[in-house]
C-alpha cells in the first residue's frame, strides 16, 4: 500500500526513516509560519491569523500533492522571497492591491499547470548541463548554510561590509554554535534521528538562556474568509499583470528547479543520465499547490530547499511529504508551542545539510575551465544573490557565452541558446 500510495521502498528505507525525515524538514522550514503572517499583515486587508491558516492550509495542500503525486521526500510551502515580491514590491512599490497580486500568483499556477502538461518545464530541466546540475547542488548547500548562520544570528548585515560576523559569545547566536556542535556530534556519530535531537535539544537549551520563548500549546485556527478567492480581474489584460505574472513564474520555476536537481543529485534519487525521477509529477503538485494557495489568500507555494534536510536524514519518498503535512495540520491547532522551537534551534541543521549539499561539486571537472567557471559562477551566486534561481541562470548564460567562444558549439544544444536568450532578456527588462 505504501509502495502504491507513496512509492515507498522498503529496500531503500524504513517508515520510522521517512517519519522522522518528515518532521525534521518540518522544522527546518517552519519557520515560514511565523514570517509570512508578519509580511503579509503589513497590507490592509490581510488579518495576520487569517494569513498563519491560509499558509498552513497551502503547505498542507502542497505537501500532500507531492506526497500521493509526486512520490517525493519534498516539503512544499509558501516560498520565501516570492512572498515578499507579492508584499514589497507588487503593493507597496507598484501601488497594486493585495487581491491584484493574488490574481496574479493564480494566473501563475495556471500557466505552470499547462506548462506542467506540454513537458515545456521538463525540457527547461532537461536542457540544463550536467556540471551545471551539480554546481546547483553545491550552490544550494551555501545557500541554506548561509541562511542558517543568517537566522542563527551567526553572520549578521554590516554597512560597510554588507555581511559580519555576529556576537557569538551571547544570546542567539551562541545558542546556534552551541546547537551546531551538538547536532555536528550526533551526525558523526551517525545516530539516527541526529537533526531532530538537535533542534530539540537547542531549544530545550535555550530556554535558561531566555531565548526559547514558550507561547502557549493550543489555539483554534482562524477563518480564512476575508482573504479566500479575492481575486481582482479587472487589470489581468495589464502590462503591469504581466510583468508581475512573468517574474513571479521565473522566480518559482527555478528556485523549484534548482531544488530538485540539486537536493535529488545529493540523494542520488537521479538516472544515469543525471535526470530527476519523476520530475514532471513534482512539477505539476508544485503547480496545483500554487494555484490552489493563491485561492486560499497566499503568495506563491514552492518546493522549499530545506526539504534536504529531510533528504539527509534518509527520507526518499512521498511518506516524507505526507508526514510534513502531517505536521503543518498539527500546528493549526498548536501553533504557539511548535512556534517556540527558536531559529537558533534549526540554524544548525541548515548548516550541516549545506556541508552535506557540496558532495556533488566532487563530480565536476575544475581543470576544463569551459565547464568549471560557469559551475563556479552558479555555485558563488546563489549565496551571495540570495537567489537560486539567479545562480541558475547567470550559470546558463555563462556557460552558453564561454562555450560560444572557446568553439564548443556542439555542446550547447537550441534549447540552450533559446534560454540564454530569454535569460539575458530578463535581466534587460525585468
Amino acid at each position: 500500500m505504501l509502495t502504491k500510495l507513496f512509492g515507498f521502498d522498503s529496500k531503500q528505507t524504513t517508515v520510522r526513516t521517512e517519519v522522522l525525515a518528515g518532521i525534521t524538514t518540518f522544522l527546518t522550514m517552519s519557520y515560514i509560519l511565523a514570517v509570512n503572517p508578519a509580511m503579509f499583515s503589513e497590507l490592509e486587508g490581510m488579518p495576520i491569523g487569517a494569513v498563519f491558516t491560509s499558509t498552513a492550509l497551502a503547505a498542507i495542500v502542497g505537501c500532500l500533492a507531492m506526497a500521493f503525486w509526486g512520490k517525493l521526500p519534498f516539503g512544499l510551502a509558501p516560498g520565501m522571497g516570492l512572498n515578499a515580491f507579492f508584499v514589497y514590491t507588487v503593493c507597496m512599490g507598484m501601488g497594486y492591491s493585495w487581491q491584484f497580486a493574488l490574481t496574479a500568483v493564480f494566473i501563475e499556477g495556471l500557466l505552470f499547470i499547462l506548462m506542467t502538461i506540454t513537458n515545456i518545464r521538463e525540457a527547461i530541466v532537461n536542457a540544463i548541463p550536467i556540471t551545471l546540475r551539480y554546481a546547483i547542488g553545491g550552490g544550494i548547500g551555501l545557500f541554506i548554510a548561509f541562511i542558517g548562520l543568517q537566522n542563527g544570528g551567526v553572520i549578521v548585515d554590516d554597512p560597510a561590509t554588507l555581511i559580519t560576523l555576529g556576537d557569538v559569545t551571547s544570546g542567539t547566536a551562541l545558542l546556534s554554535l552551541i546547537g551546531l556542535f551538538i547536532t555536528g556530534f550526533l551526525y558523526a556519530k551517525s545516530v539516527r534521528g541526529a537533526m531532530l535531537i538537535g533542534i530539540l535539544v537547542t531549544t530545550i537549551i535555550g530556554i535558561p538562556m531566555g531565548i526559547t520563548e514558550f507561547k502557549g500549546v493550543l489555539s483554534t485556527p482562524e477563518s480564512i474568509a476575508p482573504i479566500f478567492c479575492k481575486f481582482e480581474w479587472h487589470n489581468i489584460f495589464s502590462l503591469d499583470m504581466l510583468v508581475v505574472v512573468f517574474t513571479f513564474l521565473f522566480i518559482d520555476m527555478f528556485d523549484t528547479v534548482g531544488t530538485l536537481i540539486g537536493v535529488c543529485t545529493k540523494a542520488n534519487m537521479v538516472d544515469n543520465n543525471g535526470r530527476v525521477m519523476r520530475i514532471k509529477a513534482a512539477f505539476m503538485a508544485d503547480a496545483i499547490a500554487t494555484t490552489v494557495g493563491a485561492m486560499l489568500g497566499t503568495s506563491t507555494t514552492t518546493t522549499y530547499v530545506e526539504s534536504a534536510s529531510g533528504v539527509a536524514q534518509g527520507g526518499r519518498s512521498g511518506l516524507t511529504a505526507f508526514a510534513i503535512a502531517c505536521c503543518f495540520v498539527i500546528t493549526l491547532f498548536f501553533s504557539p508551542l511548535f512556534l517556540s522551537i527558536p531559529a537558533a534551534a534549526t540554524a544548525p541543521v541548515l548548516v550541516i545539510v549545506g556541508l552535506l549539499m557540496l558532495e556533488p561539486i566532487n563530480r565536476i571537472d575544475f581543470g576544463n575551465y569551459s565547464e568549471s567557471i560557469p559551475a563556479f559562477v552558479c555555485i558563488i551566486t546563489m549565496p551571495l544573490a540570495y537567489s537560486i534561481s539567479d545562480g541558475i541562470l547567470l550559470g546558463m548564460i555563462s556557460y552558453v557565452i564561454l562555450n560560444l567562444l572557446c568553439g564548443n558549439y556542439k555542446k550547447i544544444t537550441p534549447t540552450m541558446y533559446i534560454l540564454a536568450v530569454l535569460f539575458i532578456l530578463k535581466y534587460i527588462f525585468i
